[in-house]
């Protein structure tokens, strides 16, 4: 790892991850990232609520894979600044020997990657920093082969990632890469917002976004499902986020978070 990773980070420019972090509740993020994040929040009043469906969604998705799909390794690409409820602390509560690596690019994530090396005794978990726009490069890091056996089954964690690759950059290409190399049993989880609830707001969040230099793509149900072409997809399908195997009792309102979410095995 980077000795001075800190030093990388130019705090006058808001970060996706740090916009995140703010959302959140969290006190990783500067003027810049609020700014955004209030400019975000003025289209889109709810978008902490949002934030924070997203992420309760990942402790959701992470035990169903290994409560319900015997998983037992997670490659999660985008981990963003470490928070409550990370992968590895929701997988090995189920099942203390789970192993995850986590793969970010930002150099704050970095910096506080510590907080991701908190794993149980029989399990393992690890970071490197990489960008999913180098899938091949995740593939051949030797801290994959070091914490992942790719021969066994691995949950692709892909939350709040894909919205930042336009078409031209081919997303899809990204993703079927990294799938590609994972075993039959494999799981992927995908959440995405989407400007399907309230077109203007979106637009208005995403031109906020453009201005600070930080592309916020929407895809449609469809475009999400694509991402899923060729696997077994588990119920409900692709469901707005807050539908997707709700805690307790269902949501009163599924669309009140603008994300499409959706779990799909390989066959």
């Amino acid at each position: 790892m980077a000795s001075d990773p800190l030093s990388h980070i130019d705090t006058s420019v808001a970060h996706s991850a740090r916009v995140y972090d703010y959302w959140l509740g969290g006190k990783d993020n500067f003027a810049a990232d609020r700014a955004l994040g209030d400019a975000m929040v003025q289209a889109i009043p709810n978008l902490p609520t949002m934030a924070r469906a997203n992420r309760e969604f990942l402790a959701r998705a992470v035990r169903y894979l290994a409560a319900e799909g015997g998983v037992r390794q997670f490659l999660d690409i985008g981990t963003g600044i470490p928070t409550a409820g990370n992968v590895h602390e929701v997988a090995q509560e189920v099942a203390p020997e789970s192993r995850v690596l986590y793969v970010d690019h930002d150099p704050i994530v970095l910096a506080h990657a510590r907080a991701l090396m908190t794993s149980t005794s029989q399990g393992q978990t690890e970071f490197i920093m990489a960008d999913l726009r180098d899938p091949e490069g995740i593939l051949t890091d030797p801290a994959l082969a070091k914490t992942l056996d790719i021969e066994q089954p691995v949950g692709l964690i892909l939350v709040g990632i894909l919205m930042y690759f336009r078409d031209s950059e081919n997303p899809q290409g990204m993703v079927s890469t990294l799938f590609d190399a994972l075993p039959s049993g494999s799981y992927m989880a995908i959440t995405h917002p989407t400007a399907h609830f309230d077109p203007p707001a979106f637009e208005a969040a995403s031109a906020a976004a453009a201005h600070a230099g930080i592309t916020l793509v929407s895809r449609s149900k469809a475009d999400i499902e694509h991402f899923f072409s060729g696997l077994e997809i588990v119920e409900p399908g692709v469901v707005p986020v807050l539908a997707w195997h709700p805690d307790g009792e269902p949501p009163e309102d599924p669309n009140a978070a603008y994300y499409w979410a959706g779990v799909a095995r390989k066959p």
